[in-house]
This record gives C-alpha cells, sequence and structure tokens, in this order.
C-alpha cells in the first residue's frame, strides 16, 4: 500500500487514532531472562554518533563543460566561514568511464557500504514533481514529449525514480520505482489533464483590461489587491505543500533530484499589475509598496533551506518557455500598455525557479521551447560530480550552517555549484525522518536484520483495534559491551504507521536496553532478542515502519509491512 501525499501531517488523525506505543511488559529475550530493571545505571557507556555532511559539488569550465579528474586534494570546504576538514571523497565521472571508490572514516559497521559499487548515500532518486496547479497543459505536454525520453535514456538500474503532481494536494502517480518506463507511460495518462494556468491567464487578462478602461485609481485598486491576495494565498499553499514533501524525503539516504515542472510560481503576487497601476496613473512609489504585502521571499528561502536540509537539489523546469509579451499582442495593445509590465510579470515568475536551483546546487531550465539539451546538462550533473564529506564539530545544534567549497589552484572560468548550507539535525530527528521515508516510499537498509511480525489483534469497546507488534532482532549483528556479569546494547525503537486514506501518526520513539547474563550470551546471539509493542489503530489497510537504532555501534536498521485491521 502507497500511501497518497494529502498533507500528511495534516491529516494525521483523520482516519487513523495518535498511534499509541504501548511496550508488552518491557524486553522479551528469546531464550535469555528479562534484563534487571536498572541494568546499566552507573555505567559509562559511549553512545556512538558519528555525523558526515555529504556535500555534491559541480565543477564546470566557463562552457558548461564538466571537469573531470579532480582529487581530494583539490577542495577545500568551509563551514560558516571556517575551514573543515575532508574525510569522504566520492567521484563519478561518467565522461572518463570511472568511478572513484569512497574514502570512509573508521566508524564501527561502515565498512560493508565500501563494498557495493554505489554507496547508499551516493544511491540517486529522483522525483519529477508536476505543479498542474501552476502549468497551462500545452506547455506541460510538450515538456513531456522530452521528459520521457530523458528518462528512458538517463535512469540507470540502481537508481529510483518517482512521478508526483500538485494541483491544490498531492497526488503520488508513481512509487518508487527502477523501470522509468512507468513513469514515462503515467506521463503520457497525464496529457489529458487540465492545468490551472489557463485559468490565471484569463483572470489576469480581464484585470488588464479593468485597468485600461478605468479613469482613476480607486475604481480597480480594490480588484488588484484582492487578486493579488488570492494569488499570494495559493503561492503560500504551494510552497507548503511542496516542503512538506521535500521534508518527507529527507530520511532517504542518497543524492535527491528534484525536477519540479510548472510555467513559474510568482515571487511577489500581483506585483505586474501594481506597476501597471503606476505607469498609467502616474502614481507616486507608494503605490507599488502595496505589492510587499505580498512578497513570498522569505518562504521561498524557507523551502530552499528545507531543501538543503535534506540534501534535495532542484532543477526548476520554465514549461512556458519563450514567452510573448501580452502588451504587445495586438487584441491587448492599448495607449496605457507597457511591455514593461509583461517583462515584470516574467521575471517574477521565473525568480524563484532561478534561486531554488542556485541556492541548492541544481540548474533552472527557462526561456526554451526545447528542453532537451538542458535536460542534457542535468544528465551530466547526475552522472559527472563530487561528493565531499566531513565530520562537523557540533552535533545536532538544529542550527542552519552555510557551506562554501572552493578549488584550490582554480584555473579561471571555473564554476563551482553546490548546496548554500544544510540544518544540523539530531540523531534523533534523522531517525524520525528516515523512520518517516520507509513508510511513505518503502524500506531502507536493514543492516541489523530485524523482523517484524504482527499478532492476533483485540478490539476494544471505543472501536477501535490493539494490534501486537513483535519485533525480532538478531543480536549478532547489535554492539554488546561486558558490564559486571552481564553484556548490555543500548537500542532505540521508532515507530510510524499509515492508514489507505493518506492519515500518518506522528513518529514515537522507545529506549530498547538489552542485557544478556554472559553465560547466556552465545545462546542469546543464536535466537536473538525479540521486543513487543501494541499499536492502536481504526479499522482498515495500514502501514507501519519501524526503525531500530544501534547506539552503541552507531547502526541504523528499517523494516516496513502491512496489516489490515478488522472492524466488528
Amino acid at each position: 500500500m502507497a500511501p497518497s501525499l494529502h498533507h500528511p501531517a495534516r491529516r494525521a488523525c483523520a482516519a487513523l487514532l495518535a498511534l499509541l506505543l504501548l511496550p508488552v511488559a518491557g524486553a522479551r529475550g528469546q531464550g535469555a531472562q528479562p534484563p534487571p530493571p536498572a541494568a546499566d545505571q552507573g555505567a559509562f557507556i559511549d553512545v556512538v554518533n558519528v555525523d558526515i555532511v555529504n556535500v555534491d559539488v559541480y565543477v564546470t569550465d566557463r562552457s558548461g563543460k564538466a571537469i573531470t579528474g579532480l582529487t581530494q586534494d583539490d577542495f577545500q570546504i568551509l563551514e560558516d566561514g571556517r575551514p573543515v576538514t575532508i574525510t569522504n571523497f566520492y567521484a563519478e565521472q561518467e565522461e572518463v568511464g570511472a568511478v572513484q571508490r569512497p574514502t570512509l572514516p573508521a566508524v564501527p559497521g561502515s565498512a560493508a557500504a565500501a563494498a557495493e559499487a554505489v554507496p547508499e548515500e551516493q544511491r540517486l532518486y529522483v522525483v519529477v514533481f508536476v505543479d498542474n496547479f501552476n502549468i497551462r497543459p500545452f506547455n506541460r505536454n510538450r515538456v513531456f514529449a522530452r521528459l520521457r525520453g530523458w528518462l528512458n535514456d538517463n535512469v540507470r538500474p540502481e537508481d529510483r525514480v518517482m512521478l508526483a503532481s500538485y494541483n491544490r494536494s498531492f497526488k503520488q502517480r508513481v512509487p518508487f520505482t527502477t523501470d522509468p518506463r512507468l513513469v514515462a507511460g503515467a506521463l503520457i495518462e497525464m496529457e489529458r489533464e487540465t492545468g490551472y494556468g489557463t485559468h490565471r491567464d484569463s483572470e489576469r487578462r480581464e484585470l488588464i483590461s479593468e485597468i485600461e478602461r478605468a479613469e482613476n485609481i480607486n475604481q480597480v485598486i480594490g480588484q488588484v489587491r484582492t487578486y493579488a491576495s488570492s494569488y499570494h494565498n495559493d503561492v503560500m499553499v504551494t510552497i507548503d505543500a511542496i516542503k512538506e514533501f521535500v521534508s518527507s524525503l529527507g530520511g532517504l539516504p542518497g543524492r535527491k533530484a528534484f525536477l519540479y515542472v510548472s510555467d513559474g510560481i510568482p515571487q511577489t503576487p500581483g506585483e505586474d499589475l501594481y506597476f501597471h497601476l503606476n505607469d498609467k496613473f502616474q502614481q507616486s512609489s507608494s503605490v507599488l509598496m502595496g505589492a510587499r504585502e505580498f512578497d513570498a521571499t522569505r518562504r521561498f528561502t524557507e523551502l530552499a533551506n528545507q531543501a538543503n536540509a535534506n540534501r534535495v537539489t532542484f532543477y526548476t523546469i520554465d514549461a512556458a518557455g519563450l514567452r510573448t509579451m501580452t502588451a504587445a499582442s495586438a487584441e491587448q495593445q492599448s495607449a496605457g500598455a507597457s511591455t514593461f509590465v509583461d517583462s515584470q510579470n516574467i521575471h517574477n515568475l521565473q525568480a524563484p525557479l532561478l534561486m531554488l536551483a542556485e541556492e541548492t546546487g541544481g540548474r533552472a531550465i527557462i526561456n526554451t521551447n526545447d528542453v532537451g539539451p538542458a535536460l542534457a546538462n542535468i544528465s551530466r550533473d547526475l552522472r559527472t560530480y563530487y561528493s565531499l564529506g566531513y565530520q562537523p564539530s557540533h552535533q545536532g545544534d538544529g542550527r542552519f550552517h552555510r557551506i562554501e567549497v572552493k578549488l584550490k589552484n582554480r584555473e579561471r572560468g571555473m564554476q563551482v555549484r553546490h548546496r548554500a548550507g544544510y540544518r544540523d539535525k539530531s540523531t534523533e530527528q534523522r531517525m524520525s525522518d528516515a523512520t518517516m521515508a520507509s513508510l511513505m516510499f518503502g524500506e531502507l537498509a536493514n543492516p541489523l536484520g530485524v523482523g517484524l511480525e504482527f499478532g492476533a489483534m483485540s478490539r476494544r469497546e471505543d472501536g477501535n483495534v490493539l494490534v501486537p507488534i513483535h519485533l525480532v532482532i538478531p543480536l549478532d549483528k547489535v554492539t554488546m559491551l561486558p558490564q559486571q556479569e552481564s553484556h548490555i546494547a543500548r537500542l532505540k525503537v521508532f515507530v510510524a504507521a499509515a492508514d489507505s486514506d493518506g492519515g500518518i501518526s506522528p513518529v514515537q520513539s522507545a529506549q530498547l536496553p538489552i542485557a544478556v547474563p554472559s553465560g547466556d550470551l552465545a545462546a542469546a546471539k543464536e535466537k536473538g532478542w525479540g521486543y513487543d509493542v501494541s499499536l492502536l489503530m481504526r479499522p482498515g489497510q495500514h502501514r507501519v515502519s519501524i526503525g531500530v537504532r544501534d547506539e552503541l555501534g552507531g547502526v541504523s536498521s528499517y523494516v516496513s509491512g502491512s496489516v489490515f485491521v478488522r472492524g466488528g
């Protein structure tokens, strides 16, 4: 079951009770006795939190050709203006047919990652996001024709690609898949759908005509403000929806390329019409100040910061292509019409597309009716890049930190692109994000080999159902430390659930200390450890995701499963 993406955080209680995490009489060891109540009191336990910040870097010459063959020693990273030591280096360079293996720090449990052809933290997730609320169907379908071929030619077997759309609410068209043909087929189906952009054009043309017919500014300034206010509200809802979706991608471990297809979103809705009022009625600049009320720059900046926090790179596509000036068209020409007003409108629509791409290290495709060559540039980004990793001196401070990447001995004309910064998430927040990503998009890595089983359900008098869940945790993969006459482990469990209507519970967590008598350790490792929780749910189809963090070993695992909860 793939949950629909209808503002999940806001619909958490729509079809599902707030998730109740009810441990059953503590942890239950298979083949071992339950731990004493204070098994680790007084002991010094070193919890492992090795946080690596990965920065994807694209280096080109003045003509836009990718620069290959650089090494770790060619780069310098500054965080908040201070140099940091590069500990991880990975370079994928399709043009020279070589993939350099990453250098990894000595982190417990991380050595296995080097054995993979593509490390998990370098796996590519491509999201094609079609904003039907801010697009015209003809423009959209023209882009689709090129996009289908691009997907078929550029998605590799190890990549994941998803198709989603927005028209006042999200719709997941194709969940993450390794088969680009599924996405290409869904794009063909979408070509028959409408787009709200044509309605927006009609509103704007009518208002321009009203301004032209008006004899004084007071006759139309109220209509302009109403239009700008309504448009601004739609923009805020759109930004929030994209921001929420970008946040849901944060738990995925690799690179996320976000192809945003629209006809643009205005930075300041209605600003061009305020300029038109000023031009016609020769008002002072005070009339232009009215547009400042609807400035959405700060919200777009928040969206860019959210993308950077989740390693999401925006590739924005202005489907409108080469635009014509309304004021220059025969039906709109008048003594007061101004091409400046139209150019202001175009700039207003494209400015956020440019900013989102620039701040996240991506590219913006604007002012072209054929996006094919520009999509080829995106392909080079995805296949010819450098990933630099470093360990920050702070851990989970929640602050936004600026990043700057410099080339040593930089040659003239070389251009370096990368995300502008990141927000330092705590381990708890990263585990919550990853558990939610496992819930929304499928299972992530499960190096601990955690098993998930559903037990016999019991209906309560209020109509809700108690659903027992049994976790099986192989102790041979968990870090165990000797303490007196026992061996102890420190795990933390994260739980989230979703129903088929898009209702999603908040992520809940619980500590799971384990203590095994030293004499029983071998048997316990052979049989594993069991942990029982119960979830309180309403009847219907549900998906459950579990995250388990080995805090001593610094290893995280995720497992998910579906269950149908029967009613009366």
